[in-house]
């Protein structure tokens, strides 16, 4: 009897626990997203040195990849539980792209750029603390030791390579995630009687 109550509530309309949870799960990752995106780290690059910033990022990013992708999971769940795949129209085909391509993006950070950008930022940091820099505060500070260090050391420059290719990668997939959840959150928003 337990099983076929869960089953009946799959198969209508969604509850209203389902919906406030569905709301709830979208808008903290999407508030994440703003945050860690775009306000947090402008406010900490210009407060910290820049040594203590990259730990401060390869704390929290993990953090934050996980919950993005643990939020994208729901989201998604939710949505392809009240939406199956056959009956969808095109725009509910659309927004279960966006919620899918969500998951990749944070899955992609979670485990491959976000931690290969760490590894490299953490090479060349060592490389930087050999030659006497990483604690000046904002990223403008001492722009000629950089430029001489990766002049003077192919290693360094080789790292930093890799580091900005991770780096961007993640950026990317970061930007893609935030698209994604901000359509659904709109689609969401305009719909606020279904999921």
């Amino acid at each position: 009897m337990h099983v076929s109550q869960f089953a009946m509530a799959t198969e209508g309309d969604p509850t209203d626990l389902i919906k406030v949870l569905h709301l709830l799960v979208i808008s903290f990752t999407w508030g994440m997203q703003v945050w860690v995106s775009f306000i947090g780290g402008f406010v900490l690059v210009s407060q910290v040195t820049r040594h203590t910033f990259g730990l401060v990022q390869s704390k929290l990013f993990p953090v934050y990849f996980f919950c993005l992708l643990g939020g994208s999971f729901v989201n998604l769940a939710v949505y392809a539980v009240y939406h199956p795949r056959e009956l969808l129209d095109w725009h509910e085909g659309v927004q279960m792209a966006f919620y899918f391509v969500a998951l990749i993006m944070a899955g992609m950070n979670a485990h491959w750029f976000g931690p290969d950008a760490t590894v490299a930022m953490f090479e060349m940091q060592a490389i930087e603390q050999e030659h006497g820099l990483g604690n000046d505060i904002g990223l403008s500070a001492n722009k000629e030791g950089y430029t001489k260090l990766r002049e003077q050391d192919p290693k360094y420059q080789a790292l930093r390579k890799t580091f900005f290719r991770f780096h961007g990668l993640s950026n990317l997939c970061n930007l893609v995630g935030f698209v994604c959840t901000t359509t659904n959150l709109v689609y969401l928003a305009l719909n606020l009687q279904t999921i």
